[in-house]
């Protein structure tokens, strides 16, 4: 076992399993259904009914942070049992996981509990991008013997991730208020895919006119971190899954070599999102093996 504990939260979307084989500790963000139920996201795990339940919405659904208090059950025992931590965490800001996670190292600190023991992390990605940084944290903390290092290390990989997304519609965006520099395409006339990145916020990259032509320029930007020497890549979705296979299977033939994530993503970001997301990107594998 490694003395640097990792943890991250459901955002990171790693596949069924993963993060159980490598030991790391997801702290769940929340759905709210009608201002009356809060559901954390892991126990959401029949996403057609959800996705249902989303279309016919009047009101989207809402999401919150984890606390301060569900961060510190994650840690304490891990501090217990004398381990150090890195809790890689979605983009600050899209969500205030991270200042949760931040306030509840503090707290542990001030109260002797080992709080300067953890590293807080704000990938400033979410999903595929944030997943990317948790499998760095975990290659850091089997190569190295602080957090502090680990922490080095995501923050290197961070710097070499590229992420795009294409939606069907700005409009789940739009209502949930978290549509950032993207806001200055609402109100277009034509009929676009908007094509997006995670850098801090939601961030346009581009138009274009179809679906089909989305999922070509995905194939593009899969090629260009091909080109670029990052040959660590995923493919994500969202209710998307015959794209999401098409597009798996047309950037493995791009690269030679299987992926390191295919997962769909869950109700937190659909919510913000809506149905028929489908993204790529990567990073150099030396991060992560």
């Amino acid at each position: 076992m490694s003395q640097v504990a990792v943890v991250t939260d459901s955002t990171s979307y790693l596949p069924p399993g993963v993060a159980e084989q490598h030991g790391v500790t997801v702290v769940p963000l929340y759905v709210v259904f009608g201002g009356d139920r809060t559901v954390p996201e892991t126990d959401i795990t029949d996403y057609d009914a959800f996705f249902e339940e989303l279309r016919g919405a009047e009101a989207l659904p809402t999401t919150s942070q984890p606390s301060v208090g569900d961060f510190r059950a994650a840690y304490e025992p891990l501090l217990a049992d004398g381990r150090e931590i890195v809790s890689v965490h979605i983009s600050g800001g899209l969500s205030g996981t991270p200042e949760s996670a931040r306030q509840a190292k503090e707290a542990l600190e001030r109260e002797g509990k080992g709080g300067e023991r953890i590293q807080v992390i704000d990938s400033t990605t979410a999903a595929g991008g944030l997943g990317f940084m948790v499998l760095a944290a975990v290659k850091g903390a089997r190569d190295s013997t602080s957090a502090e290092q680990v922490a080095a290390h995501v923050v290197e990989a961070r710097k070499q991730l590229k992420m795009w997304f294409a939606v069907d519609t700005l409009e789940f965006l739009r209502r949930g208020g978290r549509i950032g520099a993207a806001s200055a395409w609402i109100g277009s006339t034509l009929k676009v895919k908007p094509i997006l990145t995670v850098e801090n916020e939601m961030t346009p990259i581009e138009r274009v006119r179809t679906s089909g032509r989305a999922f070509e320029r995905m194939v593009d930007y899969a090629k260009q971190r091909r080109d670029s020497g990052a040959d660590a890549w995923c493919v994500q979705h969202i209710n998307a899954p015959e794209q999401a296979g098409a597009l798996e299977e047309r950037i493995r033939e791009l690269f030679g070599s299987e992926p390191t994530i295919v997962s769909e993503i869950g109700p937190v970001l659909a919510a913000h999102t809506g149905p028929g997301l489908l993204g790529t990107g990567g990073l150099p594998a030396h991060f992560l093996r």
